[in-house]
């Protein structure tokens, strides 16, 4: 996070210099899965591997993207720098839900999600293509109440 948001802001920063374009920075984002996604469980989470992403709108150009990076790294020097990329996600048809409460609570949530895919005839496509389970977070963990945290909790899915 500490590299993520400081490149996410020098980006609109630069967007609104080059471009004249300014826009909200958007919420933080993760992808979340293990090697056999059978075995994904909330409860362990020892297994899970993830992605920390900030979506960046449609006229933001990779030059954009490294020209921010290179200043956040001149300027910070966040130990994470190198990690960075800009990468394209295509998730197809998804479903979701709004969670609200601690993430470690998340579990029914999730369960009643997984409930509704199958009841709708769908599967969760993680089981099938390597989909990640994702999240969006809505609030900042910084400055919200465990109990009062609100996040997006998406599903790739298909047809069975």
């Amino acid at each position: 996070m500490e590299t993520l948001f400081p490149v996410s802001y020098k980006v609109k920063f630069i967007s609104k210099k080059e471009k004249s374009q300014d826009y909200v920075v958007m919420s933080l984002e993760g992808l979340w899965w293990a090697d056999d996604m059978e075995d994904f469980s909330i409860e362990d989470k020892s297994s899970w591997y993830w992605t920390a992403m900030i979506r960046q709108p449609d006229f933001i150009t990779e030059s954009m993207i490294n020209q921010a990076i290179l200043e956040v790294e001149e300027k910070k020097n966040p130990q994470a720098i190198s990690k960075l990329r800009m990468e394209t996600l295509n998730e197809g048809l998804s479903a979701q839900i709004m969670y609200r409460g601690p993430y470690k609570d998340e579990g029914p949530t999730v369960e009643k999600l997984h409930t509704f895919i199958a009841d709708k005839g769908y599967v969760f496509e993680g089981s099938i293509t390597g989909q990640k389970h994702h999240e969006i977070y809505i609030s900042d963990i910084r400055r919200t109440k465990p109990e009062k945290l609100k996040t997006i909790i998406r599903q790739p899915i298909t047809e069975i």
